[in-house]
């Protein structure tokens, strides 16, 4: 008897295995800093290239930007031109006023993942209980790129990166399809 291959496994196998990522720290205070040429750390962007880099994916950009929806879009939009197959946003994801990243990004997707979102809430409150719900984390495709807003606390990023790494490559092949 044939024993047959399961999509996602087909989709898998065909799935690139290295990945080129563009990262973006957002945050108005760090942006600032930035601007005025003073020195910060960004211990959020610092955990994300590691981890990325410890799958032996490749990042060709990282920066910190403003909590500001134009910018946002116009970074979005310069990115889905380039050679990338994942954008990052990093922060902006949370309830206060300022958090814009969610509002500037969403509108621009062609297809949400709302699972993304779904599974990354359900480990964080295995981790921080109910304060888990305040995160709109969220990953879509647009323009065949797909594109990831997570929170901006070191420990969210790590999280996500940790759950959804391993299946990138099947992110990428089913948003280019």
């Amino acid at each position: 008897m044939m024993q047959s291959v399961k999509p996602y496994e087909e989709h898998r196998h065909r799935s690139p295995r290295r990945l080129r990522f563009m990262l973006y720290t957002v945050s108005s205070s760090r942006y600032r800093l930035k601007i005025e040429r003073k020195p910060f750390t960004d211990e959020t962007m610092g955990i994300a290239i590691k981890l990325i880099n410890e799958k032996n994916h490749e990042i060709i950009e990282t920066d910190v930007i403003d909590d500001d929806i134009d910018m946002i879009r116009e970074i979005l939009k310069s990115a889905v031109k380039k050679e990338v197959d994942v954008i990052v946003f990093m922060g902006g994801t949370g309830l206060a006023s300022r958090d814009v990243t969610i509002e500037a990004v969403k509108p621009l997707l062609d297809k949400e993942a709302e699972g993304f979102g779904e599974i990354f809430r359900l480990e964080s409150y295995k981790e921080i209980g109910a304060a888990a719900a305040l995160t709109r984390a969220m990953a879509g495709v647009y323009a065949g790129k797909v594109v990831i807003c997570l929170p901006g606390s070191p420990s969210g990023v790590e999280l996500a990166l940790k759950i959804f790494l391993d299946e990138l490559p099947h992110f990428v092949y089913l948003a280019k399809s």
